[in-house]
C-alpha cells in the first residue's frame, strides 16, 4: 500500500448519504485525484491517505484510498489555506490571511486556548471569535472521534453514522454497551455490533450481549415471517447464535420483558397444553392494535346497520336488477358476497383463479356507486394496483400511495422514520375501501391501513388464502379468515370461460392435491421433461428468445422465469447470471458496473428487494422535464436500467409506471437482476407467460402452496421445465412453512368469541 500526505484542494464529487467522494489532493505541488469514503472532510483539510493507484477507463490514473486520517495543518501556509477554504463559516481568504499574519504558527493554539484574542483582528467581534473557536473545536472533536472509531476497525462510512447519532457520547457507548449501536444506528445490526464489542473487550456472556442477541433473534424471525417465537425455540436459536447455553440466556428474557422490550404471552394449544410465546414489543402491539381497530370497524355497523328480512329481500332484488342492467348473471355465492359486503363493516371475499372474484368486486363497486358512496381501491404493489384498475375501470393505488407515504427525514440526529400522512388523526375520506391481493399484506402494513380507516367506513378485503403469505411478518388474510369473526365468502365455482384454461383447472387441482395432466395436449400449460441442468438452460433461453414472444404476443422481458429457490443451479442467483448473458449481452455500446459478484448493465431488468421509504423518484417527460416526483420504492417493484454513471457509480432505474430512481453506489444492494425471480417475490404480479424450472430442492420449499402460486402468476401460458417427479412431490406436499402469528387469537379475545 502506498501513502500520500497533502491537503484537499477541491471536492469534485460527494455523496452525502455514505461519504463517498472524489477529491483533488495537493501533494507537494502535484494534484492527484483520489476516490474513497471520506467522512466529515472539507476543502483545505490536511490528510494522510493509504491506498493504491488505479487506472480508470475514462478518467485515467486515480488514487483509490483504503484508509486515511486527518492531520492538523503544520505551517502558516497550511493554516491559512485551511481557514480560507470555507471549512470554517465566517472566514474567507482575506480574513484568514489577516489571522495568520497576526498569530503565525501559533494560530490554532490561540483559537483553541485564547479565542478572545481573535477579536484583536479587524472584522472579528467577540461573538464571532467564540463561534470560530466552537467550530474549530467541533471539527477537532469529530476528527478525534473518527480516529477513535477507526481503531476498532469501523469503516469511515459507519463511523460517520455513529458520530452523527451520538456525537461525543460515542466514548461512553463504546465502553459500556456497543450493542446499543444495533438499536440506534441504521446499517449496524447485531453481527457488526458483536464484532465491535469483541474488539472493545466485552465478554461473550455479558448481559448486554445476551439481551441484544435475543432481540436480534426475534428480528431475524420477523424476516422469516414470524410475529413471535415459542420461548423454547427462541432460547435454542439465540444460544446457537451466541455460542452459549440456553440456561445462560433464559433469565434475560424475563429482564427484557420487565424493561418492556418483550411481551410474553401464553397460548392455549389444548385443555392441558400451553405454548409460551415471546414477542418483540412492536410486533405484539401491531397485532393487538389490528384486532382492536377491526372490532371498532365491525362494531360501528353492528350498532347502526341491522338489516331486517324485508330489507334483505329488497337488497337482493336491487342486486338482481343490477345484474340485468349490466347483462351479468351472478351465481348464488357471488350474490351472497355482494349482500355481505353491503351489510357488514368488514367483509372478506376469497377464491382461486377463474371463480369470478373480479365480476363480484365489480358488482360490489357498482352497488356502492349507485348509493352515491366514495370508493377507494388499492393493492399492495404497483403491478397488482394496475391489474385492479384494468379489471374494474376505477383507479386503484398502491396501499402506500393511498396512505400518502411521507419518506422525509428530519434534521434531528435521530432521523424520523418514514410515515403515512393518513392515520387515525387524518383518516381516509371514503365510504368504502376495497383492498385486493390481501395475502400479500403483512401485519405492519395492515396496522397502518386500519389506522387510516375511520369507524363507519366499510372495508372489503379480497384475496386467495392459498397463495403464499406476505414477504413481511404475519399471515394476515389467513388469520382473519380463521378467526371466524369476520363475514367471509369463499367462491369455489370455476366459470365456463375460465374452465377452458388449463392454467385455471390445473391450479385448482394442485390446490386440492390432485395430480395434473402433463401430456402437452393443452394450449396454455406445457411440461418439458428434462433431467440435465444445462439442457434446461438451453431450452429456457430458446423459449424466452424465440418461441414464447410470438405465442403470447409479448416481449422477451414480459416472460418471467419463476423458481422456488435463491441458491443452486436452478436458483435465482445462477439463472440471472446466465439469462443476462443471452437476453442483455455485453456490448461496447452498453455501460456496465461491477457490484459485488455481479454486473449491472444498461438495459438490465432489475427488482427492488426491500422497502425503501426515503428513496426519491420522478417521472420525466420526453423532453427530460420532471412532471411528477415522490418518495418510496418497494419490495418487488421491477424496472429497467436506463442510465449508468461509472464515475459516480450511480444507476438509474425506470419502473413499470415510468418512475425513475437514481441509486447511489451504497444503494445498489437494494436491487438485483430480475430475469428470474423467486415465486415468493412474484406475488401480486401477472405475466403473459411463466417458465418454472423444477428438478430438486429442499422439501420445505417444494410444496403445493408454492407451485400453486407460481402457476397462478401466468395469464396466457405456463411452461414447466424439469422433473415429473418433482411436480408430483410438490402437489403431494401440503406442508407449507409454518408461521408463528397471534392475530387470530387477538381478534377472538377482543371480539369475545371462543376460538373456532
Amino acid at each position: 500500500m502506498e501513502k500520500l500526505k497533502g491537503f484537499v484542494e477541491h471536492i469534485i464529487y460527494r455523496n452525502p448519504d455514505n461519504g463517498y467522494a472524489v477529491i483533488s489532493l495537493m501533494v507537494e505541488e502535484l494534484e492527484i485525484t483520489c476516490t474513497g469514503f471520506f467522512a466529515n472532510l472539507d476543502e483545505g483539510e490536511c490528510i494522510e491517505a493509504e491506498g493504491a493507484y488505479v487506472e480508470h477507463a475514462v478518467y485515467g490514473t486515480q488514487f483509490k484510498v483504503e484508509r486515511y486520517q486527518m492531520t492538523a495543518p503544520e505551517d502558516k501556509i497550511a493554516i491559512e489555506r485551511y481557514l480560507g477554504s470555507g471549512a470554517v463559516k465566517g472566514i474567507g481568504a482575506a480574513l484568514a490571511a489577516r489571522i495568520v499574519k497576526r498569530f503565525g504558527d501559533d494560530t490554532f493554539r490561540i483559537i483553541e486556548e485564547e479565542p478572545h484574542r481573535l477579536a484583536e483582528i479587524k472584522g472579528i467581534s467577540e461573538r464571532k471569535a467564540q463561534e470560530i473557536a466552537e467550530q474549530i473545536e467541533e471539527k477537532k472533536d469529530a476528527r478525534e472521534a473518527m480516529l477513535f472509531l477507526q481503531k476498532y476497525g469501523i469503516s469511515n462510512t459507519l463511523a460517520l453514522k455513529i458520530y452523527k447519532q451520538y456525537g461525543m457520547g460515542i466514548y461512553k457507548v463504546m465502553q459500556e454497551n456497543p450493542y446499543k449501536l444495533a438499536e440506534d444506528v441504521s446499517g449496524i445490526g447485531f453481527r457488526i455490533a458483536d464484532e465491535i464489542a469483541g474488539r472493545v473487550g466485552i465478554h461473550t456472556d455479558s448481559d448486554f450481549r445476551i439481551r441484544s442477541g435475543i432481540l436480534y433473534t426475534l428480528l431475524q424471525a420477523g424476516a422469516e415471517g414470524h410475529v413471535f417465537l415459542p420461548e423454547e425455540e427462541l432460547l435454542d436459536k439465540a444460544a446457537g447464535m451466541l455460542g452459549l447455553k440456553p440456561e445462560q440466556i433464559a433469565p434475560q428474557i424475563m429482564n427484557l420483558a420487565i424493561d418492556k422490550k418483550l411481551v410474553i404471552k401464553e397460548k392455549e394449544l389444548s385443555a392441558d397444553q400451553k405454548l409460551t410465546c415471546v414477542y418483540s414489543l412492536s410486533f405484539y402491539y401491531a397485532e393487538l392494535n389490528c384486532a382492536r381497530m377491526l372490532f371498532e370497524l365491525r362494531q360501528a355497523f353492528d350498532g347502526t346497520e341491522r338489516f331486517t328480512k324485508e330489507e334483505k329481500k329488497r337488497l337482493r332484488e336491487q342486486i338482481e336488477q343490477m345484474e340485468q342492467s349490466c347483462r351479468l348473471k351472478l351465481d348464488e355465492l357471488q350474490r351472497r358476497a355482494v349482500m355481505e359486503a353491503v351489510q357488514n363493516g368488514i367483509f372478506i371475499l376469497s377464491g382461486g383463479p377463474g371463480t369470478g372474484k373480479t365480476t363480484t368486486i365489480n358488482m360490489i363497486i357498482r352497488y356502492f356507486e349507485q348509493e352515491g358512496m366514495d370508493i377507494f381501491l388499492a393493492a399492495p404493489t404497483g403491478r397488482a394496483a394496475k391489474r385492479m384498475t384494468e379489471a374494474t375501470g376505477f383507479e386503484a393505488k398502491t396501499i402506500h400511495r393511498l396512505l400518502e407515504l411521507n419518506g422525509d427525514v428530519s434534521d434531528d440526529k435521530r432521523a424520523s422514520a418514514a410515515h403515512f400522512e393518513k392515520n387515525e388523526l387524518n383518516p381516509l375520506e371514503a365510504d368504502v375501501i376495497i383492498i385486493d391481493e390481501m395475502s400479500m399484506v403483512d401485519i405492519h402494513l395492515f396496522q397502518s391501513l386500519l389506522k387510516a380507516i375511520a369507524p363507519g367506513t366499510r372495508l372489503v378485503m379480497v384475496g386467495d388464502r392459498n397463495q403464499l403469505p406476505s414477504v413481511g411478518p404475519g399471515q394476515v388474510l389467513k388469520d382473519l379468515m380463521e378467526s371466524g369473526c369476520i363475514a367471509t365468502v369463499v367462491l369455489s365455482k370455476i366459470f365456463r370461460q375460465a374452465g377452458e384454461s388449463d392454467i385455471v383447472v390445473n391450479a385448482h387441482n394442485i390446490n386440492e392435491g390432485k395430480q395434473i395432466k402433463l401430456d402437452n395436449k393443452s394450449r396454455d400449460f406445457f411440461f418439458l421433461e428434462r433431467d440435465n441442468v444445462n439442457v434446461i438452460y438451453k431450452h429456457m433461453i430458446q423459449l424466452i428468445m424465440e418461441k414464447l414472444p410470438k405465442y403470447v404476443k409479448a416481449g422477451m422481458y414480459d416472460i418471467q422465469v419463476l423458481t422456488p429457490m435463491r441458491k443452486g443451479a436452478l436458483g435465482v442467483e445462477t439463472l440471472n447470471g446466465i439469462l443476462q448473458q443471452y437476453l442483455n449481452p455485453p456490448s461496447s455500446e452498453k455501460l456496465e458496473l461491477t457490484h459485488g459478484e455481479g454486473i449491472f448493465r444498461l438495459g438490465d431488468k432489475v427488482m427492488q428487494i426491500k422497502n425503501n421509504y426515503q428513496l426519491t423518484w420522478e417521472i420525466v417527460s420526453k423532453y427530460g422535464i420532471a412532471i411528477d416526483s415522490g418518495q418510496g420504492v418497494f419490495n418487488g417493484d421491477v424496472g429497467i436500467i436506463k442510465e449508468i454513471n461509472v464515475t459516480t457509480k450511480t444507476v438509474v432505474v425506470e419502473y413499470d409506471d415510468l418512475r425513475r430512481v437514481t441509486y447511489p453506489a451504497s444503494g445498489l444492494d437494494e436491487i438485483e437482476l430480475a430475469y428470474a425471480v423467486t415465486i415468493h417475490k412474484s406475488q401480486g404480479s401477472e405475466y403473459p407467460a411463466v417458465i418454472i424450472p423444477l428438478l430438486t430442492g429442499p422439501k420445505m420449499l417444494l410444496n403445493r402452496n408454492l407451485l400453486y402460486t407460481g402457476v397462478t402468476r401466468a395469464k396466457s401460458c405456463v411452461t414447466i421445465l424439469g422433473s415429473r417427479t418433482a411436480i408430483e412431490q410438490m402437489i403431494a406436499n401440503e406442508n407449507d412453512l409454518k408461521r408463528y402469528t397471534g392475530l387470530k387469537e387477538r381478534i377472538c379475545e377482543i371480539m369475545n368469541q371462543n376460538l373456532p
